[in-house]
């Protein structure tokens, strides 16, 4: 008899999985709820670690709802979108619970933000609340004068590690308000609401570049958060006690640094170690901490090796996580020398996924290690493969994209339903989302990716840089006919963007062209559709270098070859080391 073709919407995969796995209930509750029943026998532990701060889940849920009073009394409803643009710290944790406790949204800006770009995204969700670093007046004058924010709440540097929000009596309104002030403030709002929330209330808006290296803003539900929570729990097995602890280095402006790493650890009533800072000098520090869980990435794997004491104990540690990036089996075989060396025996993952499944569509954590893949799709999700030219449901075992079906799906773009409808389909009465992830799927449910439909890089500050954005605003400028961007190997900082120009005909000196080019690299910049643009400090290119033409293969249709560029500038730096030397 000829064997039955099975496909993945036939869920084969999950022939060994419990059905309560197989069909989880997703309570239809705000995240902070949530965490509220979850935590209600731990309130004792531990649940975030910030340096020198420690803060019990207790300490967590009461500056909640000092917090939220705190809002409310600034004139904060349900459904207003609150800006937060801070590093990995205790007090984003806090107001984001604050935020959901009251039916309030929050998004997370890149704190290396430039104020022009802070302006466009406070004006995009007219924010009437901004909280970020401490600025001058001058500064926060500058942004409510060009945008609708009303106050803005700013955390002194120094008051990082403490949780200080008492000390300042409020003396009357002002919108240059101090976290040491919130608990005066919110003492005006009076008596206790039942704030039970809905799980399609919006929670966050997160970003993602993909498929065309431009951000999109992306609109998660709590029903969303509580989805991707039990659908990686149920994945994972994961089982925790007062001991466990998690390390969480990604910023919370990326949905696998605030979702899966951290609303996830504290969902599992784990402790959250947050790194509000990362430098060569302060990697041991955070590791002394004794993570258990790391949640991390190719570029702080590597940073580890580089910065850690030939004699720190590491024992502690048992899963480093990689999401944003795929580490090879080379990389995970020296990985685990590495961590063998320091006394511990670490499990190695890959990890999938992007902001519209809340930053996960694959699992590799408490799973059997199956080399090359990124683990197994999410228990509970229902996956299919699809031909990305017919849109036909492929079989496992064939090539083909990925897309995903489940209750973490986002909702929608930010104000974006074209993007929104061309990011959707539906299939078989559900809908699905292109994951934008290329690749095989077996039938026991691993994933193995062979390509992605967007590049990007992260450097050794583990900030994301899209290559298709660099290009995109590198070729607005005069005189650029065509460019590619690659990551370029460097030693104090993993990569570094380094650009190929194939410069207009009209362009004859080439010195005084790579000079305009470095100039207009820090410049604004307007695109096709009339949007100003322009590149982060940490997205410019640092190396230029100008060719004829951009080089293809045949082999590929006839397509620019990258790989080759990419080879070609891993070489360069590889000669370049050798010179120093």
């Amino acid at each position: 008899m000829e064997k039955e073709i099975r496909y993945p919407s036939s869920m084969y995969h999950e022939r060994n999985e419990k059905f309560a796995h197989r069909h989880p209930i997703i309570p239809s509750i705000n995240f902070y709820n949530v965490l509220k029943v979850m935590t209600l026998n731990n309130r004792d532990r531990i649940a975030v670690n910030c340096l020198n701060l420690e803060v019990t889940y207790q300490k967590l849920i009461d500056d909640a709802v000092m917090f939220s009073k705190a809002f409310k009394e600034l004139g904060i409803k349900k459904g207003d979108i609150i800006s937060i643009s801070l590093t990995n710290v205790y007090h984003a944790i806090a107001a984001f619970c604050a935020a959901n406790r009251i039916g309030a949204v929050v998004t997370f800006l890149n704190p290396q933000s430039t104020i022009e770009q802070e302006i466009r995204y406070l004006n995009e969700f007219e924010s009437p609340l901004f909280i970020n670093l401490a600025k001058n007046k001058q500064y926060n004058d500058n942004l409510r004068n060009k945008t609708k924010v009303e106050n803005i709440i700013s955390l002194d540097p120094l008051d990082v590690e403490k949780r200080d929000f008492a000390s300042l009596k409020n003396s009357g309104y002002h919108n240059d308000i101090s976290f040491k002030e919130l608990s005066s403030i919110a003492s005006y709002q009076k008596g206790k609401k039942l704030t039970l929330g809905s799980g399609k209330d919006d929670a966050l808006i997160l970003f993602t570049s993909g498929t065309t290296g431009i951000p999109k803003s992306v609109v998660i539900t709590n029903e969303n958060i509580l989805a991707s929570g039990i659908y990686m729990k149920n994945s994972s097995h994961i089982v925790v006690d007062e001991t466990t602890k998690s390390l969480v280095v990604v910023p919370f402006s990326y949905p696998y640094g605030f979702c899966t790493s951290t609303l996830m650890s504290l969902l599992c009533g784990m402790q959250v170690i947050l790194a509000p800072t990362l430098s060569n000098d302060n990697i041991s520090y955070y590791y002394r901490k004794n993570p258990n869980y790391v949640f991390g990435s190719p570029a702080f794997l590597e940073l580890t090796k580089r910065n850690m004491p030939q004699k720190q104990d590491l024992s502690a540690t048992k899963v480093f996580i990689s999401g944003g990036d795929f580490l090879f089996d080379k990389e995970i075989k020296e990985a685990q020398k590495f961590f063998t060396d320091h006394n511990a025996t670490v499990e190695i993952c890959n990890g999938s996924g992007n902001a519209e499944s809340v930053g996960a569509s694959t699992n590799s954590v408490g799973i059997p290690y199956r080399a090359g893949t990124v683990g197994k799709v999410l228990t509970g999700t229902m996956p299919i493969i699809i031909d990305p030219e017919t849109k036909e449901e492929l079989p496992y075992g064939q090539e083909g994209e990925l897309c995903i079906s489940g209750k973490h799906i986002f909702r929608e773009y930010y104000h974006a339903s074209d993007l929104t409808a061309a990011a959707k389909f539906n299939y078989r009465n559900r809908e699905y989302i292109h994951t934008g992830m290329m690749g095989i799927l077996d039938e026991d449910g691993y994933f193995t990716i062979t390509g992605r439909t967007s590049r990007f890089y992260i450097n050794g500050d583990l900030n994301k840089i899209y290559l298709e954005r660099v290009q995109k605003i590198i070729s607005l400028i005069k005189g650029v006919e065509s460019c590619i961007a690659v990551p370029k190997p460097d030693p104090n900082n993993l990569y570094t963007c380094k650009v190929y120009v194939v410069p207009t005909k009209d362009v004859t000196d080439m010195d005084s062209f790579i000079t305009y080019l470095q100039e207009s690299f820090t410049k604004q910049m307007v695109d096709i559709n009339g949007d100003v643009v322009q590149l982060k400090p940490f997205e410019i290119p640092t190396n230029i270098e100008i060719i004829e033409k951009l080089p293809r293969s045949a082999e590929k249709g006839d397509k620019i070859d990258i790989a080759y560029l990419e080879q070609k500038a891993r070489e360069e730096s590889a000669m370049e080391l050798k010179l120093k030397k």
